[in-house]
């Protein structure tokens, strides 16, 4: 996710070429990519389309957020092929973190709406929306956990949760949970709280401050933060988190790093083991991985944002 003085977009929404009166099903005309190559390592995104988020599920299926206007592209990772699955409601309503569960259901973090929304990945509607805050807020990420779907605000001191029923039932658009952030944490100018992840055992929460490059658990009962210890180390321009085991990775955007930290048992402390670089980085921004690939939009904060302005997704093997 990202600083929120980029929030302004880009001069022309992908609005215009994909009407919020489209019905999606009649969305999926656009299509992108079809490479020769099995599971291409770059996957083409619309032009102008300024990617955020990304989420993949069992299926070999990638879905982005766009910022513009929140639409959601999805990729087949075997070809490249792309295409439009949820055209979006326009700039007030942004599409950042997002996560898919088993049952196909995505999950989206509104950006500056403030808002959270439910999208079904096979018809590209939306099952439900959740209005958080109103102005002021930045909801920026999401994880799914046992109990519900975990969002955080970057300029709120506070985390979104929806709980989810033992069946899956999503809540009344009413019946989502404040809870305010406590403890080590202060939030500061600039991007406060902005990716998040379980902790190994699935107990506690772990979000990254970007403004200030600390990690911290999460007691998702009480709120109360404790500082994860990095030893001399930090992660500022903290964006996307992504657990595998007990190695949890950063992906630092404006300094197109991904930084490996080998947590301890209680995570309450990490060892940074190592930082990875690519050249066709240019700011990416959160991880969902498939096989033995990650893969990270990239959102290209320092480009000048037009219509045109090309975007893409890479995949790296880190392991």
């Amino acid at each position: 996710m990202r600083c929120r003085s980029f929030v302004v977009a880009a001069l022309a929404p992908l609005a215009l070429a994909f009407p919020a009166s489209a019905d999606p099903a009649e969305s999926t005309a656009l299509t992108l990519g079809d490479s020769s190559e099995v599971f291409p390592t770059s996957l083409p995104l619309p032009d102008g389309f300024q990617p955020e988020g990304i989420a993949i599920g069992v299926r070999p299926i990638a879905y982005f957020g766009s910022r513009t206007d929140g639409s959601i592209f999805q990729v087949d990772l075997l070809n490249g092929r792309g295409k439009i699955l949820s055209v979006g409601s326009g700039p007030a309503s942004p599409s950042l973190g997002l996560k898919v569960d088993f049952r196909d259901r995505l999950f989206v973090a509104g950006g500056g709406g403030g808002d959270g929304r439910v999208i079904d990945t096979n018809t590209g509607k939306v099952l439900a929306h959740y209005q958080f805050a109103a102005g002021g807020s930045f909801v920026n990420d999401v994880v799914l956990a046992r109990d519900g779907a975990w969002f955080t605000d970057s300029n709120i001191q506070v985390l979104y949760k929806l709980p989810i029923g033992h069946r899956g039932e999503l809540p009344a658009p009413d019946a989502f949970e404040t809870v305010p952030l406590t403890g080590d944490i202060v939030f500061a100018a600039g991007t406060n709280s902005n990716g998040i992840a379980l902790t190994p055992d699935g107990q506690s929460l772990i979000i990254v401050q970007s403004n200030t490059g600390k990690l911290f658990k999460v007691d998702p009962d009480t709120g109360v933060t404790q500082a994860i210890d990095l030893h001399a180390e930090s992660v500022p321009a903290g964006d996307g988190l992504f657990l595998v085991g007990r190695t949890l990775f950063v992906m630092q955007n404006r300094l197109n790093q991904l930084a490996e930290i080998r947590l301890d048992l209680a995570a309450t402390a990490g060892t940074l083991v190592k930082r990875l670089s690519d050249p066709r980085f240019d700011v990416p921004t959160t991880i969902a991985q498939f096989g033995n690939r990650f893969y990270l939009p990239n959102a290209r904060f320092t480009t000048p944002p037009t219509p045109t302005t090309p975007y893409s997704a890479v995949a790296i093997e880190p392991f």
